[in-house]
């Protein structure tokens, strides 16, 4: 009796560890991926997969394959940049952009950028639009045309940025301040013009 009752509970112990293996195995070869973002799949032969995972529980070969989560929501990046106008002022400027992957080019921005893309991307690109616009502009045109600057701005940065695989939902001029001697004259300016006001408002003054 003795005999029969511990051969049946080693056959329970086998059954349950290998029923904890094949759950363990199950468990490895799924994976989840959470709203509003994306996965590229590594695979140890083939390299990385052409497909791209939506949102939900997906099947991989465990120990074989591995996912890589991308966040596709809008997120903010601000890029200083300094530079120089037309007439060779040095001008500081920030850029405010939200930016999200196009999802169906994960895999290749994933093999040519990693993971960190936007560090690559953004930083490079915001650099070069700004410098190649604002040089098209005089100090003063900056800001009597800061509308046509921006949207000048935005048009090639969307170009750029899409060549890379990104979208560029929102970009705007959060900063903007010029050099020293600039700022100076530009104060004197205003000071002289509202003294050339004040004296013709004062008959006084005129006499």
């Amino acid at each position: 009796m003795a005999a029969g009752l511990t051969s049946l509970f080693n056959t329970l112990g086998k059954i349950g560890i290998g029923l904890a293996v094949a759950g363990g195995v199950v468990n490895s070869a799924l994976y989840n991926v959470e709203a509003a973002h994306r996965a590229v799949i590594f695979d140890r032969f083939r390299g990385v997969l052409p497909e791209v995972s939506g949102e939900g529980t997906h099947f991989l070969i465990p120990w074989v394959q591995k996912p890589i989560f991308f966040d596709c929501r809008d997120r903010p990046r601000n890029v200083p940049v300094v530079t120089g106008t037309k007439d060779l002022q040095n001008v500081n400027i920030t850029l405010r952009v939200l930016f999200k992957p196009i999802p169906e080019r994960l895999p290749q921005m994933y093999v040519s950028l990693g993971e960190d893309y936007d560090e690559r991307v953004l930083p490079s690109i915001t650099n070069e639009v700004l410098k190649a616009v604002v040089a098209q502009f005089d100090a003063s045109e900056l800001i009597t045309q800061r509308e046509t600057v921006s949207l000048k701005v935005r048009e090639e940065l969307i170009d750029r940025a899409s060549n890379f695989g990104l979208i560029l939902d929102d970009i705007s001029i959060t900063h903007l301040t010029f050099g020293r001697e600039f700022t100076l004259a530009v104060e004197l300016k205003q000071v002289a013009q509202q003294e050339a006001e004040k004296a013709r408002k004062d008959p006084v003054l005129l006499s």
